[in-house]
């Protein structure tokens, strides 16, 4: 059974798991450090739980407390009660919705686990948090099997990720690659059509591609590059093929996460 803590003092040591939410640097710290990571509000908080992730303790306003009596119920943990202002003062924001809960990680998945998927999306060193969560989203929502993750992209485990995807990094498998420079390879190795989104003169269009794939069906890997620069010139020179979404109006591409919307539905089996 949890326990009910009402908490008078932002700095009361047992908050250590929500301070500084918004502080990108210190919370790669410490949830790193602590194994944890935060879940924003009352729906999120309970799709971690039900897809078998640990909760630590829960940050709570008294009015969220019945809607997530099920898990306090089940659960041994702190459920600490604030008021708005005292949250806002120990996360650092204005937690609209009122209810956080901290969770344990659990270990990541091997690439390997990756391999036997149809259809992977793959991120090159996409470093915004918001565009990871909405990537995982879109594959989760579009029907693709899985997300990988170059070592240097966005934790999809960080609160904004999961808020952006509104819970989909726990139901859709992802795993982060061993090595940028070769593991391409392995999908290659695997069965998969490497498929790079980029500009360039030879690129098909993506209505060309869907035609190739209709002929010729199979595995896909789709390669979706960082938010200034794209794919880096290592990973399209790896591709099987160069694919790009037809422009208009002197606009020459999208958002990442919109252009992966697109492509999953495209491209979806």
């Amino acid at each position: 059974m949890a326990r009910f803590v009402e908490i008078s003092d932002a700095g009361d040591e047992r908050l250590t798991d929500y301070v500084r939410l918004r502080d990108v640097s210190l919370r790669r710290r410490l949830e790193t450090e602590h194994g944890l990571f935060i879940a924003e509000g009352e729906k999120i908080i309970h799709r971690a739980w039900q897809a078998g992730y640990r909760p630590r303790s829960l940050l709570l306003a008294p009015r969220w407390v019945d809607g997530l009596r099920e898990l306090i119920d089940a659960s041994d943990i702190d459920v600490y009660l604030v008021d708005e202002s005292m949250a806002e003062r120990i996360t650092g924001f204005h937690v609209h919705r009122g209810a956080l809960g901290s969770f344990e990680r659990q270990p990541p998945r091997p690439m390997s686990a990756l391999l036997e998927a149809r259809r992977l999306v793959v991120c090159e060193d996409i470093v915004d948090h918001t565009n990871v969560g909405a990537i995982i989203r879109c594959a989760a929502g579009l029907g693709w099997d899985g997300v990988l993750l170059a070592p240097r992209a966005a934790d999809p485990l960080y609160r904004r990720a999961i808020k952006t995807g509104m819970g989909a990094v726990f139901s859709l498998p992802w795993a982060r690659m061993d090595d940028w420079a070769h593991d391409l390879d392995r999908l290659r190795e695997g069965g998969f059509t490497v498929a790079a989104m980029a500009l360039r003169d030879d690129s098909l269009t993506l209505t060309e591609l869907v035609g190739r794939l209709r002929e010729h069906p199979g595995k896909l890997a789709l390669l979706m590059g960082t938010e200034g620069s794209g794919l880096s010139s290592h990973w399209i020179g790896q591709a099987d093929v160069v694919v790009r979404i037809p422009m208009a109006r002197g606009i020459d591409s999208l958002n990442v996460a919109a252009a992966a919307a697109i492509a999953c539905y495209a491209l979806a089996e």
